[in-house]
């Protein structure tokens, strides 16, 4: 109490020396345990808000609330400390006291966050904005009024809806990990805000307190949600995280949560690492190194414990009233989740692990594995040893993985993601969490290989033929991509052994190869690839590509035009798998013209990346002169359109299309035509219209009203500003012949594609009654492209009637563009997928508000 009458200069300088030897400990080694220490940190702040409000005069009836982080008492260094002023309904006469003991803070030396509200407008703002309310969830009295405080928190969980909260929450956490690119193997990551980061595990602590199911992790596990296990994990991992950004803070002198390059060696000796050479090593290993090793090992715990208790904890609050469905003997399918059947059943059969995988791939309908399902993984990894990854069967299943047609790289990421990648590939395991000393990599080792991956498979998928058109149209003539995928996945797996990591790479996959039974020329192909990953690059940049001797030397080392491509397109996917900020246009552009030069050089076609599309164009021109039309007839329509709509169409709807509008190109009022579908069942409608934010909304709308289901969208939008779209529908409710339907669909649809009317309410029809007696809790992801330019959507839901034009619509009122839609059904879930493109993508808030509505829609609707 002797504070109470000293002056603001001499509490500042008490505050700043009793600050001074709390950070002491944080660089020197050792030193007391950090969670005493935070919440020292914060016990001197809750004195010095003590003593400031004596020694300004603030009334006793204002009641000083920790929120936020400080609230935890878990103070950092130099964490922002947010005070809420509680005050009496009328505050006007307390503005002078509060306005001096705010300032008073900040001149000894507390740059505080303050607000100042009465009860009521706190309850107000945590029902309108879930920030608020989440930092009010960890409201702690310091000083004064205690009753005002206790009305709060007697009151605040009126405002908290936990399903609610927990979708708004999750939307959060998702989106953060978009921002991060859903690792935390950058080189310089964020300690608190990546994924596996501290806020991963405040997030789960929030939405466990908002459903009262505890506050920390032992509660946690008492409730059940967590194994005794898991809660030790989380536990020991979040201390790890604690001791790093406690100490980056100190090192750093300011609130710094990114682990800088030119800080993690300060942070390294604080925590008493220190460089050393290996046994068996040449070269030292840094003890920047060692600490990074040590918080990606943390984080990515953090990231596979986050995912299995979030879902257990959704799962309470939307228990599944379906009963699993059975995939095998082994699976099931839990609401488009892979549920093992037997929390044993990885100890008892150790080959089920990696069909947990190429099940993933294999049924359309699973988007992710069950919380019960990575718990198992987690407990399995003592399984995954030696004699494990020499088991034939296992060999053969990780080779069906890499030869699926879709779902790669979900699968390899989920893989390195519970260990099982690592564990299975050896070789790889060495690379997880390996830093890179360049200039230009942003992600370890095992990220970058991933990223590069990413990048090869989207090669061959439609949807981003607008990010690479070239290597689209080279990877459609690729026979067998997995060896692509392959070269992509070893090309760095040999650094950081020292010594050329190209020929270390080129060996490993030798073995890989002989171990798994490739064929000879496969596996020289994939293995020179490996070994020359990086030489197109070299040569392309650094060497002088119009001198016909440099040209004629890459052509000798390359020798075949199927090397050739296969290097191009592993070279384009390595460089872009680097950094966001490496690739240019102009590296594209030396890369092009060595492949065409070299080409050249080896006798092939200067223009063979375009045989795709010259062979359906081709076909579809004998089509239109069968049908009686002049050869060039559709040229001008074609004129106008991307790579990428001949790759999605097949050459009977290609020529369909010319013949319908090729006196209509460019036509500024909707052209539409219907016929027959080919496929048997309903009819096939083809809209060209100028594009709109609402014109995919339109034509849902349309067919809605009319009682047609949407079974099939293909949606393409031209350079030049018009849509070209294709639907398959059918009229389960009319008795109609096909031919009538055309003609209705054709004098009806243009009428409501013209109308300036705004979008009609969805026709409101009873669900079936498996999705009433079994809804599925929807889902909803939204990812960008490389640039973030469009985004790509994944709805899973219950389906209903009119569902794709209630979906339409929430993107409409977005002013979001569809670029292409791709609509499946299975059984009584839908599984949608759109790539969309609009202003409001730009933002987070906006990227939320998009999320939220579509989840309350397929939620409230269903």
């Amino acid at each position: 109490m002797v504070a109470l009458s000293l002056p603001l200069t001499e509490l500042r300088q008490r505050y700043h020396d009793q600050k001074a030897q709390c950070l002491a400990h944080l660089h020197a080694p050792g030193g007391p345990p950090i969670r005493p220490l935070l919440q020292r940190l914060a016990l001197l702040v809750d004195a010095q808000l003590t003593a400031l409000r004596h020694a300004t005069g603030l009334p006793p009836e204002v009641a000083i609330v920790a929120v936020g982080g400080y609230g935890r008492c878990q103070l950092f260094p130099y964490s922002d400390v947010d005070v809420l002023l509680l005050v009496p309904q009328d505050c006007t006469p307390l503005r002078p006291a509060l306005e001096a003991f705010v300032g008073a803070c900040w001149d000894t030396g507390l740059e505080i966050g303050s607000s100042v509200r009465t009860v009521a407008e706190c309850l107000a703002l945590a029902r309108q904005d879930v920030t608020a309310q989440t930092s009010m969830l960890e409201a702690r009295h310091i000083d004064g009024h205690r009753q005002c405080f206790d009305q709060l928190m007697a009151q605040l969980p009126e405002t908290l809806q936990p399903q609610e909260f927990f979708l708004a929450k999750h939307l959060e956490l998702r989106q953060r990990h978009t921002k991060f690119e859903n690792t935390p193997y950058a080189l310089e990551p964020n300690c608190k805000e990546a994924p596996g980061g501290l806020r991963d595990l405040q997030t789960i602590i929030w939405v466990a307190k908002a459903a009262g199911l505890g506050s920390n992790w032992h509660e946690l596990a008492h409730h059940g949600i967590l194994t005794a296990l898991e809660a030790q994990q989380l536990e020991r991992n979040e201390t790890t995280l604690f001791q790093i950004r406690a100490r980056l803070h100190a090192v750093a002198g300011r609130h710094e949560d990114r682990l800088l390059f030119d800080l993690q060696t300060a942070v390294a000796h604080s925590l008493g690492l220190q460089s050393h050479t290996p046994p068996g090593q040449t070269y030292p290993v840094r003890a920047s190194e060692v600490l990074m090793r040590r918080y990606y090992w943390a984080a990515k715990a953090v990231m596979q414990l986050q995912q299995i208790v979030l879902l257990n904890i959704q799962e309470r609050l939307h228990p599944s009233q379906a009963a699993p469905i059975p995939i095998n003997d082994w699976f099931a399918d839990k609401n488009g989740l892979l549920d093992v059947r037997d929390d044993a059943l990885y100890q008892r059969q150790p080959q089920a692990i990696l069909h947990t995988f190429l099940t993933l791939q294999t049924h359309p309908g699973l988007r992710d594995a069950s919380a019960r399902t990575l718990r198992a993984l987690y407990n399995a990894r003592d399984h995954m040893n030696a004699p494990w990854r020499r088991d034939p069967a296992n060999r053969a299943t990780f080779m069906h993985i890499l030869q699926q047609p879709s779902g790669i790289t979900h699968a390899l990421r989920l893989m390195n993601a519970t260990s099982v990648l690592g564990r299975y590939l050896w070789s790889f395991r060495r690379i997880v969490g390996k830093m890179q000393h360049d200039l230009f990599h942003v992600y370890t080792v095992d990220q970058h290989t991933l990223m590069v991956l990413r990048n090869m498979r989207r090669f061959f998928m439609p949807e981003f033929v607008h990010e690479y058109p070239l290597c689209s149209e080279l990877a459609s003539q690729w026979a067998q991509p997995w060896l692509l995928y392959l070269a992509a996945l070893f090309h760095d797996i040999g650094k950081g052994r020292g010594g050329d990591h190209s020929t270390v790479g080129a060996i490993e996959v030798r073995r890989f190869a002989r171990q798994h039974h490739l064929a000879r020329a496969d596996a020289e192909l994939v293995e020179f690839l490996v070994r020359e990953h990086l030489r197109m690059s070299t040569v392309a940049q650094k060497q002088d590509t119009n001198d016909p001797a440099v040209v004629q030397a890459f052509a000798d080392c390359v020798g075949t035009p199927e090397r050739l491509t296969g290097l191009y397109l592993l070279t384009v996917a390595d460089i872009r798998g680097t950094s966001p900020k490496v690739w240019s246009a102009w590296k594209g552009k030396l890369l092009s013209d060595l492949y065409h030069a070299t080409l050249r050089m080896l006798g092939g076609q200067a223009l063979q990346g375009q045989a795709l599309t010259q062979a359906r164009q081709h076909q579809a021109q004998v089509l239109l002169r069968q049908a009686g039309l002049p050869a060039d007839s559709a040229q001008l329509l074609w004129n106008t359109l991307e790579a990428g709509y001949f790759l999605r169409h097949e050459p009977a709807d290609i020529a369909w299309h010319a013949r319908q509008l090729y006196l209509h190109v460019g036509s500024p009022s909707p052209i539409v035509r219907a016929r027959p579908s080919l496929a048997g069942e309903g009819v096939q409608v083809l809209v060209y219209a100028p594009d709109g934010n609402d014109l995919f909304a339109r034509i849902c709308g349309y067919f809605d009203q009319m009682g047609l289901s949407i079974l099939h969208a293909r949606i393409y939008t031209s350079p030049h500003g018009h849509a070209l779209d294709t639907f398959q529908v059918v009229a389960p409710q009319l008795s109609i012949e096909e031919r009538e339907l055309s003609a209705l669909v054709q004098a009806g649809l243009p009428p409501a594609l013209a109308a300036e009317t705004p979008l009609p309410e969805p026709v409101r029809r009873p669900p079936s009654r498996r999705a009433r007696s079994f809804p599925m809790p929807p889902h909803v992801s939204l990812q960008p492209d490389e640039k973030a330019q469009r985004w790509l959507l994944h709805i899973s839901a219950t389906d209903r009637a009119g569902l794709l034009y209630s979906i339409a619509r929430v993107l409409a009122r977005h002013g979001l563009s569809v670029q292409l839609a791709k609509v499946m059904t299975l059984g009584d879930r839908v599984e949608d997928s759109f790539l969309v493109e609009g202003p409001q993508l730009q933002h987070t808030i906006r990227q939320l508000d998009l999320e939220k509505e579509l989840v309350h829609m397929l939620t409230v609707g269903a």
